[in-house]
């Protein structure tokens, strides 16, 4: 027989953390690793290829699998502000439309064409800006220096680009850099105490309640 959950107390009273709890940060870490993974392989082909159309066309697929795997790590996040997670599933939906829509009009593939066109990321750098929301919830909650580096990082390379004031070798290796932190954060996920990630449920339970009183004539 399964053992019982042990018994937490929160801020708002005590709680257990479920199955369904488990499977969720299961999802959001394995999501987490998805996107890593993929980041990182498309940075080794963009450092290691340049510019060639045939490894090029492959990221393309990479970021694929890099969105679908952030989707899926914001749908399963714990975050206590709703309005902050709604925010940046907001976020990750139009960085991700975007990026759909330009690789369906235009010939060339995706990262190259983001590439020469900068004010592109005004459309797919959302995405990125959810990623960013990430490494700042995981940087506050659990001190993690990777994290902290990430978050002024991605803006960083991303407006840099944008109003082009980084050389090509300094993009390079900031997104080097970003690449291997986000494997080494994914992968220290993969090994933390699941309950770290659940966070305290009475907060959330009382978040609800709130919201219920508002909506209650």
């Amino acid at each position: 027989m399964d053992s019982p959950s042990p018994v937490y107390q929160g801020q708002f009273g005590s709680f257990t953390i479920t199955p369904h709890d488990r499977t969720e940060v299961r999802l959001y870490r394995a999501g987490l690793a998805v996107a890593a993974l993929c980041c990182g392989v498309a940075t080794g082909l963009v450092i290691w290829q340049g510019e060639q159309y045939g490894a090029l066309a492959m990221v393309d697929w990479l970021l694929g699998g890099f969105c679908l795997g952030l989707g899926l790590s914001l749908w399963t996040i714990h975050i206590y502000l709703r309005p902050l997670h709604r925010l940046l599933q907001v976020f990750w939906a139009i960085g991700s439309a975007s990026a759909l829509i330009l690789r369906l009009s235009q010939p060339d593939p995706l990262a190259l064409y983001v590439y020469h066109h900068p004010l592109t990321l005004l459309g797919v750098g959302f995405v990125f800006a959810a990623l960013t929301g990430i490494y700042f919830k995981e940087g506050f909650c659990f001190n993690r220096l990777e994290t902290k580096i990430l978050t002024p990082l991605v803006p960083a390379l991303l407006l840099g680009h944008l109003a082009g004031v980084l050389s090509p070798s300094l993009k390079l290796a900031l997104l080097g850099i970003w690449a291997v932190l986000f494997l080494i954060f994914s992968a220290r996920k993969l090994i933390q105490e699941i309950p770290a990630d659940i966070g305290d449920k009475s907060v959330f339970d009382h978040l609800q309640q709130q919201r219920l009183q508002t909506q209650t004539p």
